[in-house]
Formats: C-alpha cells, sequence, structure tokens
C-alpha cells in the first residue's frame, strides 16, 4: 500500500514548466533524497503534498489515515506557547482531547441532575483514558529528548516561543514533527540552523525512525547516509533513482555516456548514409540503393542526449603567499554582560592549514570570527594577522547587507572598479548569472541567489586569509559540492564555520571545538575528532570500572576468585576497547609517514643530480613536490604525536606502565 501516490502532477511559475505530467508513489518506510539546483521544484513539491500549493494538473492522493510530518526551510507562522507545551501540543488530538475534558468538567457543575451527571461522568472518564493512552504513545520524556538533542537546556523548556531567536525556532519547529513521529516525514533542509553536534544527534535519532520520509538536504555526507531513493530534477524532467545520492550520480553518469556514445554512433551511420546518396544519387545503377538509403535516414529518430545543467564553475585565482603565522590569538576574552564567551584564548593558525570551527550554537562561533574580522573588538587581547595577510571574510549577514537597489553587476564590480566590466560579467557568470541576468536587481533576488551574489563579491578580490561563517547555507547540494571543489584547490589559509559534514570533512585539517569558553583543539578531519570523543567516552567507562573494582572488597572464596578472575578479564577487554581506536590511529599515521619518507628520499636522490636542474620542465615541479612532501610530514608528526601523547595519557588514566 502506498502512503503517497501522484498522479500526472504539473506546475508552472511565471510561465516557466516546474513540474510536468509527474507520477510516483512512496511506500511505507521508503527514505526518499529530493536533488536538483535551487528553483527546479523540490520545496514546491513537499508543498503540495501538504496541501499548502496546489498543482495546474494532476492530483496527489493520502492514504486513509496517514499522518504527515513537514519541515520548511522558513517558519513564517507565529509560534505561541511556551517551548516544551509547543512540541506536546503539537500532537493535534492533544489539543482537542483537552478542550473536551475542559468543557466536560464545566458541564459537570452546571447539571445537578443525577442521571446527566452520571452520563457526563463516564464521558470524562473515556477522555481521561484517551489522554492516558495519548501521553503513553507520545510521552513527555521523548519530547524532553528531542529538545535536548537539538541543543535545548532544560531551563529553556518554560520559555515562551516569542523569546526565541530564527535559528531556536527553527529547531523548535524540527522537534514537532520529530516528536509526532509521523507515517511520512517531509524535511527541507532541517540542517540549516543546526550545529555540528545537532547535526550528528539527529543523524542518529533519524536511523531509528521507522516512518517514510522525503528530504531535501544540502549535505552530501547526510543524504548518503539518511535515503535510499533519488528523484532528481533535471533539465528532461523529473528522473528516478535506486539508492542514495552517490549511487545516483554514478547512474547519472553512466546515462549520459551511455546516450552520448550512442548518439556519436547514429550521427556516424548518418552521416555515411549521407556521403552515399551524394555519391551514388547521380547514377543510374545506384539510385535505387541511394533512394532507399535517403528514406532509412528520414524515419530514424535522432537520439537525444541530456542537456547540460548549469552548475557553478569556479576556481580562486593565485593569492600572494603570506608569513608562516597567518593568525594569532593573544590572551583574547570577550564578554556580553554575565556571558563570558571566551577567556585568555590563545592560539595561532598557520600558513596553508583548514581549521573548521565546531561547536554547539550560542558558544560564540560567529563572535570569534567577528572578533577575527575586526567587525567587534574584544575586552582583552587581540586577533593579530600575520606578515603580508590579506584577509576575505564571508559572513551569513553579508547577503543581508548587499545594497537592494543595486544591479548583481554593479553589486560585484564596486570590489574591483579597476577591472574591466567583461572581466565582471565573467565572474558573475561563473555562479549562474549571465546575461540579463546580472542586471537583475539585488532586491529580488532569492536567498540563494544573494548567498551567490556574496561570494562572487569574495571571488573577484580573495585575499590569501579565508574565513567564512557558513557558506552552504542557502546553496543547494550541487552548489556546496563545486564551493568545496574550489576551496580544496585554494591556495592561502582558510579559518570557517559550517554545519555541513561533507564540508567540514573533506576541507577542514584542524578541528577547533568551542567549549565552555575554552578551545580545544584537535589535528585531524571531523570524523577523526568523532572517533576520537567517541574513545574518551570509553576511557571514562573503563575508569569507572576500575573505580568501582578497586572500592569493592577482595573475595576470599574459591567463587570470589572466579568473579575476580571473570572482572578481570572484563577490565582487559575495556581497556584494549579504550586504547585500540588510539592505536590504530598511530599505525595508520606510521604507515603514511613512511610512505612519504620514502618518496622524499626519492626525491632528495634526484635533486641532488645538478644536471637535473637543466631541464626545467622536469626540475621546477620536482621541487614544489618536494615542498608539498616536506609540509605534509610536518602535518602528519604533529599528529602523530598528539596521538602518542592521547596514547600515553590514556595508559596513565588506566594506571597502566609504559611497559605495558
Amino acid at each position: 500500500m502506498s502512503l503517497v501516490t501522484v498522479l500526472n502532477l504539473s506546475l508552472a511559475f511565471v510561465g516557466r514548466e516546474i513540474l510536468k505530467e509527474v507520477n510516483f508513489q512512496v511506500g511505507p518506510g521508503d527514505r526518499i533524497g529530493l536533488v536538483g539546483p535551487n528553483g527546479s521544484g523540490k520545496t514546491s513539491l513537499l508543498r503540495m503534498i501538504v496541501g499548502e500549493l496546489s498543482p495546474d494538473r494532476g492530483e496527489i492522493r493520502i492514504a486513509r489515515g496517514a499522518r504527515v510530518g513537514y519541515l520548511p526551510q522558513d517558519v513564517y507562522e507565529v509560534l505561541s506557547g511556551r517551548l516544551l507545551q509547543f512540541v506536546m501540543d503539537s500532537i493535534p488530538s492533544r489539543g482537542h482531547l483537552k478542550e473536551q475534558l475542559t468543557a466536560l468538567e464545566s458541564s459537570l457543575g452546571d447539571h445537578p441532575d443525577p442521571q446527566t451527571q452520571s452520563k457526563l461522568a463516564a464521558q470524562l472518564a473515556e477522555v481521561h483514558h484517551k489522554i492516558i493512552d495519548l501521553d503513553a504513545q507520545y510521552p513527555l520524556h521523548l519530547a524532553e529528548k528531542i529538545l535536548l538533542g537539538l541543543g535545548f537546556k532544560q531551563e529553556d523548556f518554560e520559555r515562551p516561543m516569542s523569546s526565541l531567536s530564527g535559528g531556536w525556532k527553527m529547531r523548535a519547529a524540527l522537534a514537532s514533527p520529530l516528536y509526532q513521529s509521523p507515517d511520512l516525514l517531509l524535511l527541507d533542509e532541517p540542517t540549516n540552523h543546526l550545529d555540528v553536534p545537532s547535526v550528528h544527534w539527529m543523524e542518529d535519532f533519524l536511523r531509528s525512525y521507522k516512518g517514510a520520509m522525503i528530504l531535501i538536504c544540502h549535505d552530501r555526507e547526510f543524504l548518503n547516509r539518511q535515503t535510499e531513493r533519488t528523484i532528481s530534477f533535471e533539465p528532461e524532467g523529473m528522473r528516478f533513482y535506486n539508492g542514495n545520492y552517490e549511487h545516483y550520480l554514478k547512474a547519472r553518469e553512466e546515462e549520459t555516456r551511455v546516450l552520448e556514445s550512442k548518439a556519436k554512433h547514429q550521427e556516424q551511420k548518418v552521416k555515411e548514409a549521407e556521403r552515399f546518396i551524394e555519391r551514388f544519387k547521380a547514377k543510374a545503377t545506384k539510385a535505387r540503393q541511394a533512394q532507399s538509403k535517403l528514406k532509412l535516414v528520414k524515419k530514424i529518430e535522432l537520439v537525444e542526449t541530456y542537456q547540460r545543467r548549469k552548475t557553478i564553475r569556479f576556481s580562486f585565482p593565485a593569492v600572494p603567499r603570506s608569513g608562516r603565522e597567518v593568525l594569532s590569538l593573544r590572551g583574547l576574552s570577550k564578554s556580553f554582560g554575565p556571558l563570558t564567551l571566551y577567556r585568555d584564548l590563545n592560539l595561532r593558525v598557520m600558513r596553508g592549514e583548514r581549521v573548521a570551527i565546531i561547536g554547539p550554537n550560542g558558544a560564540g562561533k560567529t563572535t570569534l570570527l567577528r572578533l577575527i574580522a575586526g567587525e567587534i573588538q574584544p575586552d582583552q587581547g587581540e586577533a593579530a594577522l600575520g606578515h603580508n595577510v590579506t584577509m576575505s571574510y564571508y559572513a551569513q549577514h553579508l547577503s543581508e547587507m548587499l545594497d537592494p537597489n543595486k544591479t548583481i553587476l554593479a553589486e560585484v564590480y564596486q570590489v574591483v572598479p579597476h577591472e574591466s566590466v567583461s572581466f565582471v560579467r565573467g565572474v558573475c557568470g561563473a555562479f549562474l548569472f549571465s546575461g540579463p541576468d546580472v542586471d537583475k536587481a539585488v532586491g529580488i533576488l532569492s536567498g540563494g541567489e544573494r548567498a551567490r551574489v556574496s561570494l562572487a563579491k569574495i571571488l573577484v578580490k580573495p585575499g590569501n586569509f579565508m574565513v567564512m561563517d557558513e557558506p552552504t547555507n542557502h546553496l543547494d547540494i550541487i552548489s556546496s559540492e563545486m564551493l568545496i571543489d574550489a576551496l580544496q584547490d585554494f591556495e592561502g589559509t582558510l579559518l570557517f564555520v559550517s554545519h555541513n559534514q561533507s564540508f567540514v570533512n573533506r576541507l577542514a585539517t584542524r578541528i577547533w571545538d568551542i567549549r565552555d569558553g575554552a578551545i580545544v583543539e584537535y589535528p585531524g578531519t571531523l570524523h577523526e575528532y568523532f572517533d576520537h570523543l567517541a574513545g574518551k567516552e570509553t576511557e571514562k567507562r573503563v575508569e569507572q570500572n576500575l573505580r568501582e573494582e578497586r572500592e569493592e572488597d577482595e573475595a576470599p572464596s574459591r567463587q570470589g576468585r572466579k568473579t575476580l578472575r571473570r572482572e578481570k578479564a572484563e577490565k582487559r577487554g575495556l581497556i584494549a576497547a579504550a586504547l585500540k581506536p588510539i592505536q590504530t590511529k598511530l599505525r595508520q599515521l606510521e604507515e603514511r609517514i613512511d610512505e612519504i619518507e620514502k618518496r622524499k628520499a626519492e626525491v632528495e636522490q634526484l635533486l641532488a643530480d645538478p644536471d637535473f636542474f637543466k631541464d626545467k620542465s622536469k626540475s621546477i615541479p620536482l621541487l614544489n613536490e618536494y615542498g608539498e612532501i616536506r609540509k605534509k610530514l610536518d602535518e602528519l608528526m604533529g599528529r602523530w604525536e598528539y596521538q602518542q601523547e592521547q596514547l600515553e595519557t590514556a595508559k596513565r588514566e588506566l594506571g597502566i606502565t609504559s611497559n605495558q
């Protein structure tokens, strides 16, 4: 049985056809990813499923009794009540039952007649039973668990919804469909207003969700892990694929390759036939064959290849080389009234590093970037840029500060007034603003388009130190991936905040985790950092077990000795579990260091030959490679030393001597 059946659905906006005679079904437990560029119709499809938007033609059938939960990208309606109660009351029948209960209790006092009172009392008891059943199905502790997982604190539960900021209202709005546990969950960019810890929590929560789900998300890793089918909005129309986003990309690439091969083969056959016709049409002996060939050519249905979708295509130009130390935070402190965000921070960012800042919302990630960019001043200390460092700053609020009256071209051109208009047009074109589009007023652009204008303003004149705050917000998944590709080739230094796990994992070489006014540094990727935190949790459990063991009296009896031996075996297993992740990382790092040191020795042997430098086409690339090898070795040795320190610390905490 299908939960949703879409029949011959068509929709057009301002003369542009968004959907044309679309047909598909959503079954129980389906996990579907919707992909396509901004403006292709993904959000419109979700809105039609929930009845917020009517199609031009066709219909959407929802199975009788099926419950649908929907999280839009933005919350437009006024949210009222207190936070926890708002989530609890998102179950529609709960409010109705409360109203019934109030009305029955009021009526009970208005009717002195015993028979009427008896009847009302029976109805009252029935409503109470329904409320008890509802509370069992949708318990209070589940609503609390969801709110805590999304980053709220216990003390926030009684806060009025009107007092929450836009980002926190979106989290409250997300808590409602998660709490309702509907048969079908529609999520439109659910990670947009979440921090990395909350995204991590929601991934785990959705894995245990048993209902069907349709998901729009620009985070490639999140989408891959949560979906098993893909619906793609392509230039030729809607297409359907089994598998997650990664499978879709491979299938699409294979389809394109096969079609292009067929089209090329067919084109060759047509050319051969045309040459035959041209050559023999005047010869009497071959005229009949030529006519047959002509009829055959006319009957051939040409293979149509896929139309190439317009995507952001850009690369950062070369930037001047900065000094070795790019940024130094010295004794940095910042408070807002009684709230202290940072106290005596001392950190450095070195040339070529890509540092990702993570932490819960409200911890001060954006504030730290603003302190570094000079938008706000610290209470104490300083954020000092190094020698020959030029900074480019992309902030979430910058797209809101664009001049709504200027055209796209004028907004970008003001950054480089000395450049030619054609150069600026080229940059705008790389961000999908071509032809007459560049003359659009900024004020009429969507959120995604404004974000692209802000990115274009950075590209047109980049510094060698890029500071970015949530650069993938409002971008579709394709544009997000293109931005990652460009930043991977960026020659400068990068410091950024992002909730997009794919963005962080593909770019970060160091993590700054903001916790309680301090920053925990970790030299590695986000995946490695989460593994490290998981190892720490295991260590804590082992330590707790050891403490409990020490507190117990020795068991003198035979049975007691058996118990003791079993407990010691369990302890050894826990110790091994605690140390194994660190030892595995050390072994992997050592293997990688060995590989790079071997290549370093090979390159040094070549560079030791003076005759080698006579051929610049060989010597210059090799010198560049040698510089990269030394840089990579320094990074790996730093990570090895950090893991070695972690191993020694873990051993000390577990009471293990160095020779064990």
